[in-house]
C-alpha cells in the first residue's frame, strides 16, 4: 500500500481542490442563457417573456422557437430571432386556445450560444385573463338596456378585423345593479345584451352609477 507524505500530500490537495473548483464553475453558455422564461396571456395576446441574465454583456440578443406539445420538431418563432428586447409575441403562433404549447429561448453572444432555457407548458385557455368588457347603457322608462362589448384578440378574421375573447372562449357577464352606492340585484348573461327592469327604484340614478360589468369565463 503506497502512502503519501509531506510535500507529495500537499500537491496532491490542491491539485483535488482545482479540478472540484474547475467541474463546478458554470460555463458561458448557463451564465448567458435567459431566466425565467415563462407566458403572459391577456385577451389571448400570448406573449413570451424572460430577463436578462444577471452578467452583463454588450450585444445580447435571443433566438426563440416554440411547439405544439408532443411535436417533435421545434420551430423558429417569426419576427424573434436575434431580438434584443426579452420578450416575443406568440399570439398568431398559439393561435388555438385547446391546444398545449412550449416555447425556449436561447441568447447569443460572441463566443456562441447559450443553453435553451424552456418554458412551463402553457394551455391558453385556462392561462389568459380578460380585460373589462365595454358597457353601454340605455334608460327607457323603467326598462335599462346593457350592450356589453367584449374585448378584442390580436387575432383576426377572413374579413381581417380583429375577433373579440368570445370567439374562441364562451363567457359569463355579470352584471351589478346599484342604487345609491348599495348593491342592489345580480344579472348573469352569456349573450351581449340584457334588459332590466328597474321598478324598484323610483327614478333612475344615471346609467352610470347603476352599472357594473365583470366578465368570467364559463368553461
Amino acid at each position: 500500500m503506497y502512502a503519501l507524505h509531506g510535500q507529495k500530500c500537499l500537491d496532491l490537495v490542491v491539485a483535488m481542490l482545482l479540478l472540484f473548483w474547475a467541474d463546478c464553475s458554470p460555463s458561458p453558455q448557463d451564465e448567458l442563457a435567459p431566466l425565467e422564461v415563462q407566458f403572459h396571456s391577456l385577451d389571448f395576446r400570448n406573449v413570451l417573456h424572460w430577463k436578462h441574465p444577471h452578467k452583463a454583456v454588450k450585444n445580447l440578443t435571443y433566438f426563440v422557437q416554440h411547439k405544439i406539445y408532443g411535436d417533435k420538431e421545434w420551430i423558429n418563432s417569426e419576427h424573434c430571432q436575434g431580438i434584443r428586447a426579452p420578450e416575443c409575441d406568440l399570439s398568431q403562433a398559439t393561435s388555438d386556445p385547446r391546444e398545449w404549447y412550449y416555447a425556449r429561448v436561447r441568447s447569443s453572444f460572441s463566443e456562441g450560444f447559450s443553453s435553451w432555457v424552456l418554458s412551463q407548458r402553457f394551455y391558453p385557455q385556462w392561462e389568459t385573463t380578460f380585460s373589462p368588457p365595454q358597457i353601454k347603457v340605455t334608460v327607457t322608462g323603467r326598462i335599462i338596456s346593457v350592450q356589453i362589448k367584449p374585448p378584442k384578440t390580436p387575432l383576426r378574421g377572413q374579413k381581417g378585423s380583429r375577433i373579440r375573447v368570445t370567439k374562441l372562449q364562451k363567457l359569463k357577464f355579470r352584471i351589478y345593479v346599484m342604487h345609491n352606492d348599495v348593491e342592489e340585484e345580480v344579472y348573469e348573461t352569456d349573450s351581449c345584451s340584457k334588459e332590466l327592469a328597474a321598478k324598484a327604484y323610483g327614478v333612475p340614478a344615471p346609467a352610470s352609477a347603476l352599472i357594473e360589468g365583470l366578465v368570467s369565463p364559463t368553461g
